[in-house]
């Protein structure tokens, strides 16, 4: 199947760089709404046979203005959500930025032990995360599915599952609000990277050079 991974429109906490993965949360900024809504012609020569969400309420507004021009339903399907922040939820301090992103960097090499202080482990993100895209492949077999997420959370678990990853390449990758990460294959046989695209759907004028926007986790080799 065809995985293509979308990252949310912008959010107000996007914009102050706060760490924000509590339920509901917030909704789009006026940017975020127009990154959404330039998804359709981003993707219009791309087949789309479903559409999914996590139960955060930005990737369902996100996904709505695609699903509206496909005429397709959003799914919203539990374990696609963000990496939980524990204790730095809201923050935006360095403190509680480093040790988020330090801690999803470490699972992404295999330290799935490794746990958000109030929040969860490696085994607890993967586990979730991978049997809602085990859903997804179960129910579009030989279908292109967007997926609209989280910026760590697709950053981390592709780092980990996309076959043969280079780490040093990966490293260097960054996921802008509405950015994407398209995918070749399914769980049994493991998933191709087909294309990893770090700016906004829409191009580059949909992004914010002024927002602190948090940067997704630095992916350091297992020593």
């Amino acid at each position: 199947m065809r995985l293509l991974l979308v990252r949310h429109g912008q959010t107000p906490s996007n914009v102050v760089g706060a760490l924000d993965t509590g339920r509901p949360g917030p909704g789009l900024t006026a940017l975020g709404q127009s990154q959404a809504e330039a998804i359709p012609g981003a993707l219009a020569d791309q087949a789309v046979d479903a559409i999914y969400a996590s139960p955060l309420i930005r990737t369902q507004l996100t996904a709505a203005p695609l699903a509206g021009a496909r005429s397709l339903d959003i799914e919203v399907l539990e374990g696609l959500e963000e990496i939980v922040a524990g204790r730095w939820e809201m923050h935006n301090d360095m403190e509680a930025v480093r040790a988020y992103m330090e801690t999803a960097s470490r699972w992404a090499v295999g330290d799935l032990d490794a746990v958000i202080d109030g929040g969860e482990s490696g085994h607890e993100f993967f586990d979730r995360y991978d049997n809602a895209i085990a859903k997804v492949a179960a129910a579009n077999p030989a279908a292109t599915a967007v997926v609209v997420s989280h910026g760590a959370a697709i950053r981390v678990w592709a780092a980990a599952r996309i076959v043969g990853v280079d780490l040093s390449e990966a490293a260097k990758w960054r996921i802008y609000n509405t950015g994407m990460c398209e995918l070749d294959g399914d769980p049994q046989n493991g998933w191709q990277l087909v294309r990893w695209v770090r700016e906004p759907l829409g191009g580059v004028e949909l992004e914010d050079a002024r927002a602190l926007d948090v940067d997704p986790p630095a992916l350091r080799p297992a020593r």
